[in-house]
C-alpha cells in the first residue's frame, strides 16, 4: 500500500506530535456512534477512473479516496498528485495500492478499469476480453466491501453490470451501471440548445442500451414542466420525426465524435459518475437513468437483462423502478434493445 507518512512518524521516537501542537479538551465524550466516515473506491486509474476521483475529491463526496490498478507506478503518481493539491481542496484521506484489501469497508466501487478496444476486434471480442478482468476485480471487492454498492463504468457497460452482480452474488439493487446517465445528459444538452433554454430545465431520458440500441424517450421530454411534443401538437405546430432522429443519433455518435477528436471520453463521464455517487451516497432519492436488472419491467423477459431504466436512487441502492409511460413504439424499441443485450450475454462462457 502506498501512504505519505502520518504526523507521528515525523516525529523522534514515534513520538505523536499531534498531542503537541493540540492541547487535550477534558472530560471529551466520545465521537457518536451514528457517525460514520465514507470511503469511495475508484478501480481504473486511465482517464475515466481519475476524471470519476477527481470530481469526486472536488465535490466533497467523500471521507475517503481509495484507487486500485495494476500499474503500481502510475498509480503511485496519481495519488501523490491529488495529495499534493490537499490545499485548495475538501479534507479528503487518499490511498492507493495494487492489492484490493485496501478497499476493506468501502461503501461504494467504483470499476472503470478495462481493455480498450483496438483497430479490427469485435465488440464481442472485447467483451471476453473485459470479463475475463472481470473474475479478477469483483470478487476481492465482494469480499472486502460485502455491503458496498457496486458502479460499473467500463464497456460495454450493460453487459458488464450484469457479469459483476453474477460474480459478486449481491443482490441486484446494489449493483448498477453508468448506463445512458451520461448519454441523458448529452441528450438534455442538445434539446436545450435546440430550444436555447437552460439543459437543467429539460427533463428527457435515453434509456436501453448504452450503445446503439439505446432509446430517446420523446414522449415524456419536457422543458420548465411543459411536455414538449403534446404542447407542440395542442398548439398545431408541425414537426418533423426526421429531426427528433437526428437529435438521437447526435447522442449515439457524440462519445465517438470525442473519442475522434481527443483520443478518449474524460470528463463529462467523470461528472455523470460522480452525479450518481452523490445520489446514492447522501440518500438523494433522484431519478437517473442507469443499468439495472430489468427483468419484468415494460414487458421485458427472456432472460436476466441489466440495461437503463429511470430508477430512483439513494442508501440501499437501487430503491425503485420509476413507472414512466411509453408509446407502443418507444417500448418495442426497449424490448428490442434488451433481446439484443441477451444474445450478446448468450454468447459469453460464464
Amino acid at each position: 500500500m502506498h501512504k505519505t507518512p502520518s504526523a507521528s512518524a515525523l516525529g523522534p521516537d514515534g513520538l505523536d506530535l499531534s498531542k503537541i501542537f493540540f492541547k487535550p479538551i477534558h472530560n471529551a465524550s466520545p465521537p457518536s456512534p451514528t457517525k460514520r466516515r465514507t470511503k469511495i473506491s475508484v478501480i481504473g486509474t486511465g482517464n475515466v477512473g481519475m476524471a470519476i476521483a477527481q470530481t469526486i475529491l472536488t465535490q466533497d463526496l467523500t471521507d475517503e479516496l481509495v484507487l486500485v490498478d495494476v500499474n503500481a507506478d502510475k498509480l503511485r503518481g496519481e495519488m501523490l498528485d491529488l495529495q499534493h493539491a490537499a490545499a485548495f481542496l475538501p479534507r479528503t484521506k487518499i490511498l492507493a495500492s495494487t492489492d484490493y484489501s485496501v478497499t476493506v469497508g468501502s461503501d461504494l466501487c467504483i470499476v472503470t478499469a478495462g481493455a480498450r478496444q483496438i483497430v479490427g476486434q469485435s465488440r464481442l471480442d472485447l467483451l471476453h476480453r473485459n470479463v475475463s478482468l472481470f473474475k479478477n476485480i469483483i470478487p476481492p471487492l465482494a469480499k472486502h466491501s460485502p455491503d458496498c454498492i457496486l458502479m460499473i463504468v467500463s464497456n460495454p457497460v450493460d453487459v458488464l453490470t450484469f457479469i459483476a452482480w453474477k460474480l459478486s452474488g449481491f443482490s441486484s439493487n446494489r449493483v448498477i451501471g453508468s448506463g445512458t446517465n451520461l448519454d441523458s445528459s448529452r441528450f438534455r444538452f442538445l434539446i436545450a440548445d435546440h430550444l436555447d433554454v437552460n439543459a437543467q430545465d429539460v427533463q428527457a431520458y435515453i434509456v436501453g442500451e448504452h450503445g446503439d440500441s439505446s432509446v430517446a424517450l420523446w414522449s415524456s421530454i419536457s422543458v420548465g414542466g411543459v411536455p414538449i411534443l403534446s404542447f407542440l401538437d395542442k398548439q398545431a405546430i408541425v414537426y418533423e420525426k426526421e429531426t427528433l432522429e437526428n437529435i438521437h443519433k447526435a447522442v449515439v455518435d457524440s462519445a465517438y465524435e470525442v473519442i475522434r477528436l481527443k483520443g478518449y471520453t474524460s470528463w463529462a463521464i467523470g461528472y455523470s459518475a460522480a452525479n450518481l455517487a452523490r445520489s446514492l451516497l447522501r440518500d438523494q432519492r433522484k431519478i437517473h437513468p442507469v443499468s439495472v436488472l430489468a427483468k419484468g419491467f415494460y414487458g421485458i423477459d427472456g432472460g436476466d437483462v441489466f440495461l437503463s431504466l429511470p430508477a430512483q436512487l439513494g442508501r440501499g441502492g437501487v430503491l425503485g423502478v420509476t413507472n414512466v409511460h411509453l408509446t407502443d413504439e418507444e417500448a418495442q424499441r426497449l424490448r428490442d434493445s434488451a433481446k439484443t443485450l441477451l444474445e450478446m450475454q448468450s454468447q459469453l462462457e460464464l
